[in-house]
């Protein structure tokens, strides 16, 4: 059984490497993507907010 799962393990040094660069380009996505997040959420609150703003000024006005 262990041969067998060894077999399968492939050792080459290149897969090694394509795997460093594929996780390091991941990993600069996944922080790309948490920025991106951070942003659009500062902009929905700004967002909101500004349509809070604009509700309260319509209620005060007179009909």
């Amino acid at each position: 059984m262990a041969k067998a799962l060894m077999g399968h393990v492939n050792n080459d040094v290149r897969t090694a490497s394509v795997l460093a660069v594929e996780n390091s380009r991941l990993r600069r996505r996944v922080g790309d993507l948490e920025s991106l997040v951070l942003r659009l959420q500062a902009e929905n609150d700004r967002l909101a907010a500004a349509a809070r703003d604009e509700l309260k000024v319509e209620d005060l006005q007179p009909a």
